[in-house]
């Protein structure tokens, strides 16, 4: 198995106002983060930070020019009030496999997807991941994403930041652990009243928590 901080991907904060998130963030790290682009098939857009090696923060947020009725955008984006931390994302060279032995342990990540995104400048970015709209008790257990030959996000992103901790509960503690463990992540999970991420990120302005 493999230590958590050497698979995690990137933490996703999803917003219901993405300009806004920026900006608050800002205010709070001292670090600006940088548009990354827009999700055609979610109708989203996202900024970035780096928050280490190969590690940062996307703030995800709706793309209102795309929206699209009756076509619910992924972590309930339409119907969030407040931004909130909503998932983590680990690497995988072999997500085939990831996806079947999840599914013997009855989570279902969904099918293997190839996605992209156009950046600012006007090129295009492309990955594999997982399905990132499944439950996935509640985002504790990650989606999973292979850059193949794509530079890392965290490379051109603003530094400054460092993740220090993520710390993942639920009320069925032992058997996310367990799970966890199954797809080769080793990491605790605490016991809580339901399923949460916390991560405490170092800043130039200190040491903060999002939830």
């Amino acid at each position: 198995m493999q230590p958590l901080y050497s698979v995690l991907d990137h933490l996703v904060y999803a917003t219901p106002d993405l300009d806004s998130t920026i900006d608050s963030l800002e205010a709070l790290f001292g670090v600006r983060a940088v548009i990354g682009g827009h999700h055609k098939a979610w109708r989203t857009r996202n900024a970035l930070l780096s928050l280490g090696v190969r590690m940062y923060l996307e703030i995800m947020g709706p793309d209102e020019p795309a929206r699209v009725p009756n076509q619910p955008r992924p972590f309930e984006l339409d119907e969030l009030v407040a931004p909130r931390l909503v998932t983590w994302v680990a690497r995988s060279a072999d997500i085939q496999t990831v996806i079947s032995t999840a599914r013997h342990d009855g989570v279902d990540l969904g099918d293997l997807q190839e996605r992209s995104r156009q950046k600012p400048d006007g090129s295009v970015l492309k990955w594999t991941m997982t399905d990132l709209t499944k439950p996935r008790e509640a985002g504790v257990v990650p989606y999973f994403i292979d850059w193949g030959a794509s530079a890392h996000p965290a490379e051109s992103s603003p530094g400054g930041c460092r993740l220090l901790t993520l710390k993942l509960s639920h009320p069925d503690a032992v058997r996310i652990k367990q799970i966890l463990g199954h797809l080769g992540i080793d990491v605790g999970v605490d016991l809580g009243p339901e399923a949460s991420l916390e991560a405490i990120i170092e800043t130039p302005q200190g040491q903060f928590k999002l939830v």
